[in-house]
């Protein structure tokens, strides 16, 4: 199919806007769902999403083998505190899934006056969740419900990466050792902290501390062995992130973006000592769930990171050769919908998910026409 082209340059990056539609088809795998958050494949064709009041729902082939939605929602998720942006966030299999069952779920946990971002294991039997333990929880205590971060990701050795967000009270907390605050993080599988954490013999920081300089991550993704990240600005100053063990990534020191009131947060873009994003955008596109492609639907888009887009109702291809981002193109608009997951499927279908009340999870395949 014979694609318009149109090159918009944002940066020093270009945009591709795709004036018709692509050869692909949307499908609906699921709807009805309320503000559903993450996606994760299980074996045989299962998937678990969450849902931010607090649910975790499941999606198993039916007699005809289409997914169904079941409808009770999985037992044994612990109570999740819902407000604001606060609720259940990320579920995330264990890499030995297939063997152990354990599942990990990130959530908000504790009051509004005191809450915290929690790391929580169990052991799916195909319905429920048994032996549920916490394994992280974030502190000190906040007193706001904003900023929660959430996104999990396993890194090549096994352990597990976890973003934190700077909980919009305290800015300068990001660049503190002594909170967890506006950080990424990482913990082994079952909560210990790995004793090669870059400030782990650092008097008074907070060992599980992997980078520092974070406003709200919200999605991180690993490509041959390397993890990157990406993170709401305030207005513009968005980023996706390379990130790199002990680094700091600049919140709120640098930042290409401006705050809310329009008052400026930083006279600096950029300053020594500070890793450079490896894209900006500017105005804030929202950027949501981060994926990796390299599945065979698609050839086209092998190599590719894919961006999930709150505010712009789209999803970013960057396609990614050698660490080094190329020209983006733009993706799934004409859906219309906040875009807040978005997830390579091991069928080699684009998943993503609809932000709203009635969200969806949608499959993106070929279309042969």
């Amino acid at each position: 199919m014979m694609r318009q082209l149109s090159a918009l340059i944002l940066g020093t990056l270009a945009v591709v806007l795709s004036a018709q539609a692509a050869a692909y088809r949307v499908e609906t795998v699921a709807s009805g769902l309320a503000y559903p958050w993450s996606l994760a494949f299980l074996p045989g064709g299962r998937m678990l999403v969450t849902e931010r009041p607090g649910r975790l729902r499941l999606i198993e082939p039916g007699a005809d083998g289409r997914p169904q939605l079941r409808a009770e929602a999985v037992a044994g998720v612990p109570p999740v505190l819902a407000q604001g942006q606060a609720g259940l966030f990320d579920v995330l299999p264990h890499p030995a899934f297939a063997e152990n069952g354990w599942v990990y779920l990130s959530l908000a946990h504790g009051t509004p006056s005191a809450n915290h971002l929690r790391v929580v294991r169990g052991r799916f039997d195909g319905r429920g969740l048994a032996e549920v333990v916490p394994v992280f929880t974030s502190q000190p205590a906040k007193a706001d419900s904003q900023h929660f971060g959430g996104r999990m990701a396993w890194l090549a050795d096994g352990s597990l990466m976890l973003g934190m967000g700077d909980g919009n009270l305290e800015r300068s907390d990001a660049q503190r050792l002594h909170t967890h605050l506006g950080k990424l993080l990482r913990i082994s599988a079952d909560g210990s902290v790995p004793t090669d954490n870059p400030f782990v013999r650092r008097e008074g920081a907070r060992p599980e501390i992997y980078s520092i300089g974070h406003r709200n991550p919200q999605g991180m993704v690993v490509v041959a062995g390397v993890p990157y990240a990406h993170e709401h600005g305030a207005r513009g100053g968005d980023e996706l992130n390379r990130i790199e063990p002990g680094a700091n990534y600049g919140w709120p020191v640098t930042t290409g973006g401006i705050d809310y009131t329009y008052a400026r947060v930083s006279p600096y873009r950029s300053l020594p000592g500070i890793v450079p994003p490896l894209v900006e955008w500017t105005p804030s596109i929202a950027p949501a769930g981060l994926a990796w492609y390299d599945g065979t639907l698609f050839p086209a888009w092998r190599g590719s990171l894919f961006v999930a887009a709150l505010k712009e109702r789209s999803v970013r291809r960057v396609p990614l050769a050698g660490g080094v981002p190329g020209p983006q193109e733009l993706l799934f608009q004409e859906l219309g919908e906040r875009i807040r997951d978005v997830r390579a499927g091991p069928d080699g279908a684009i998943y993503l998910l609809t932000d709203s009340a009635t969200g969806r999870v949608l499959r993106v395949v070929p279309d042969p026409s």
